[in-house]
């Protein structure tokens, strides 16, 4: 479960999915230490932000980046008790803040769900609403489908190399069959997969 800070998320996912796993979006937690450190107006704790956002790169190998961490905690916490809590704050932390480095193809972030949220969001303000429950699952049904069937047209780097494509063909397995969901046909520019 890839979520921001929440501890009301985090207890309900607790009691009903136990067994999750909890990724705490690192672009939450460094956007809620970038207001907490007040970086866009003040430069004290700037060298340290931008450090310790490197140190938690994704191309690190555990061991490597637990180094990294040591190493901005010796260089800048020995004398600051604000990064000293900062820092045992993330040892603490350590499962939440790298979960995504113990399950296959997790993300670190929740920022594609957030996209998507918005763009709902942005959807949903030009309907005035809807008659029922019935109607308004029905009508979220079918924008789903539509999204995941439609050709990408606007991504941007790193994801450039999915413009022409659609993102349900990115998600099937390569020996998967397309789903016939109301009648749908594979989108021009998709690979051909097996029927």
């Amino acid at each position: 479960m890839i979520c921001d800070d929440s501890s009301a998320l985090k207890l309900a996912l607790a009691r009903i999915y136990p067994k999750a796993r909890v990724q705490l979006c690192q672009n939450h937690y460094f956007e809620n230490l970038r207001q907490y450190l007040s970086i866009r107006t003040e430069e004290k704790y700037r060298p340290f932000f931008y450090e310790l956002k490197k140190a938690f790169s994704t191309k690190y190998h555990p061991l490597k980046r637990e180094a990294k961490l040591s190493a901005v905690n010796y260089r800048y916490g020995r004398k600051d008790e604000t990064i000293l809590g900062i820092m045992a704050g993330i040892i603490n932390r350590n499962d939440e803040l790298f979960a995504y480095k113990k399950v296959k193809n997790c993300p670190s972030t929740n920022n594609i769900i957030e996209g998507y949220n918005s763009h709902l969001q942005g959807r949903l303000k030009t309907i005035k609403g809807f008659d029922s429950y019935h109607s308004a699952e029905r009508w979220l049904n079918a924008w789903m489908i539509r999204r995941r069937v439609k050709t990408l047209t606007d991504c941007d780097t790193p994801f450039k190399h999915l413009n022409g494509k659609c993102s349900l063909s990115q998600t099937l397995k390569k020996d998967q069959e397309w789903p016939s969901i109301l009648g749908v046909k594979l989108p021009k520019n998709q690979p051909e997969m097996k029927r």
